[in-house]
Parts: C-alpha cells; structure tokens; sequence
C-alpha cells in the first residue's frame, strides 16, 4: 500500500528528469489552485482568479492537509501519474497509478468522471495519455450550480480539577461548518433533467463546543487546568460518525481515539466519502493519497464510509502508531 510521505525524511538526489516532473506538477497546481476547492469530479471556472501555491491537499481550504511541494515529491514517484481535463473550460487534474492510467478512458473512470450521451471528447477514449495530455470534454446546455450546506458541530466534554465536582462550564461555543457542492445541472425550462455533482468540499471547518466537567473538590478547587493531553469525550453527530464512534469502542480504541479521529476528519472531509482534491487527488474521509490505496481494505472504497474509515485507523497506525499520535502531529503541522 503506497504511504503518504513521511513528515520528517532527507529526500535522497534526484535526476533531472524527476526535478522537471516536479516542476511541471507544481506548475499544473499553480494553474488550479483556487479559493474553491473539491470534491469527487472537481473543477475550476477558467475566470477564477487562482492563488499564488496551493496549501492544502485536503478537501478543507483554511485546514491544510498535505503542502504543494509534498504533492508534487509524491507526484513524481515512477508508478503515479497526471493528467489535466476541461469540462466546459472548467478543469481538475486526474491523480492515479500509470499502470490504470494509459488510455482517456482509464483517465475518465479513474477520475469518476461519467460522460453524457452527448458529449463531445477530444482526443478520443481510446487514444494514449501522457502527463502532457489535456483532456476536454464539452457538454451542452449544462450549467455550472453551487450551494452550501451546514456540517453539524460536536460537542466535546472534558474533565478538570479547576471546577468544583459536578460543575460545568462551556469553555468554548460551537459553529457549524460549510460544506459547498458544485453540480453540473441540465435544464428544460424551469425543470431540472439532471444534476451531477462533482464537487463537495469543506469550505469552512466546524469548531466543536467544549464543555469543562468539574472534577475537583467542592471545598478547595483546585486552580490548575485542565490537560492538554485530555482530548475529553465527543458526542458523535449523525450516522457516519455514530458508528465509526462505535467500531472504534468495539474493537479495543478509546473516547480519546474518536475525538482525534473526528479532528482530523472534519477538518480533512467534513465525513464526506467523496471529497476529493483537484490537484492531488486525495480522496474520502482521511484524504487518501491516492484514494484508490483505499481498495486494499474493499472494492467498494469510492463510496463506502466504513471502508474509508478502516483504512484511516491503519493509516493513523502505520505512520505515526495511533491516532491520538495522528492528531497531536496534526495540530503541530496543520497536516497529516
């Protein structure tokens, strides 16, 4: 299973030809970056001013996942590959391993783009892909929509001494969070004939509201705080995070490990399966780089949260041996 890169490590040289790929995948980042990122199929209206780099490789704009520079290092990696395509001048870059990458078909299915019956494709499905390829598709009488969302907030309780036992306070209020989709949509008239969305992104992460919990004595208050280790109790908020709460309880994890895990995934995806980076083409729950890693734990990884949720605890584990340890690196680096 191809591994993100590591967050401390000396690069060993690299050849001319790997510095010029990585030259041309921060160039073809700089093209795309933009205020608007993500999700699934995501594109970019041509007229959007783009930003300078790109800070993010999760589908959270102001909580960056993995830095422009990393994403070009992993780019250049000999079995991975890219290729830019344009929907109605809208574009993304498709992210995948060279091997299921070598036809615009392969490039249309790894990138979980469905074409329309009357789509005009250029070059044509069957023709050979390079990472010099652009991919363009017109499609007619469809319009670009977007729309927000709100993303529930978490309420997390946490034990202190400084408060008399049984007291509580609210050490900080919650906000939801937004999450924008962008769908292509057909009409006829006032009707909608389809509506596609390829893209759902967080465009602003929820803040959890934190209860303190009084833990000391009701005669002699202690005046310390409370630890900041003590990551505290999350209530889980709707199904996806109620039964990742619950398999994680289940198979030996902690309280501690649902609040780190709910952290970073409502900063990474807001738990949407399919938010997905256009320039990386980090995928799912935890961002998977590239999402198809995520086959490893089943077929059904594009859509299914619970595989998803799987390969983020190996993850967790594998790269820094937990997921509290995931989260304590996150909040150091504003990454994972």
């Amino acid at each position: 299973m191809t591994r993100h890169a590591k967050p401390t490590r000396m690069l060993r040289p690299l050849n001319k030809r790997q510095w010029m790929k990585i030259a041309a995948v921060v160039a073809a980042a700089g093209l795309l970056g933009t205020a608007g990122l993500v999700s699934r199929s995501f594109y970019h209206a041509d007229d959007v001013k783009p930003i300078s780099t790109i800070t993010s490789f999760s589908a959270t704009d102001s909580a960056a996942s993995r830095s422009a520079t990393r994403g070009a290092i992993n780019s250049a990696d000999k079995n991975t590959t890219f290729v830019t395509v344009k929907i109605n001048g809208d574009s993304r870059v498709v992210l995948g391993e060279k091997a299921n990458m070598t036809t615009v078909k392969d490039v249309l299915e790894t990138g979980d783009i469905t074409l329309d019956p009357d789509d005009a494709v250029s070059p044509s499905l069957k023709s050979k892909v390079t990472e010099a390829t652009v991919v363009t598709i017109n499609r007619a009488d469809a319009d670009v929509e977007t729309n927000d969302t709100e993303i529930a907030f978490n309420e997390v309780r946490k034990e202190t001494s400084s408060l008399p036992k049984g007291q509580e306070k609210v050490e900080t209020e919650g906000q939801k969070g937004i999450m924008e989709t962008t769908s292509l949509v057909k009409r006829a008239g006032d009707k909608v004939v389809s509506s596609n969305v390829f893209a759902s992104w967080v465009k602003k992460a929820p803040v959890d509201k934190v209860i303190l919990v009084g833990t000391g004595s009701t005669e002699s208050p202690s005046t310390s705080s409370s630890s900041s280790a003590d990551l505290g109790t999350t209530v889980p908020a709707g199904e996806v995070q109620s039964w990742a709460h619950q398999y994680l309880l289940d198979n030996g994890y902690s309280e501690a490990d649902f609040t780190a895990a709910n952290y970073i995934i409502n900063h990474e995806s807001g738990w949407s399966p399919t938010a997905t980076n256009p320039t990386s083409g980090a995928y799912g729950l935890g961002q998977a780089y590239p999402g198809s890693k995520m086959a490893s734990f089943g077929a059904d990884w594009q859509t299914n949260y619970k595989t998803q949720f799987k390969w983020f605890i190996s993850y967790c584990e594998q790269r820094y041996g937990g997921i509290v340890a995931a989260y304590n690196y996150w909040i150091a680096h504003n990454n994972y």
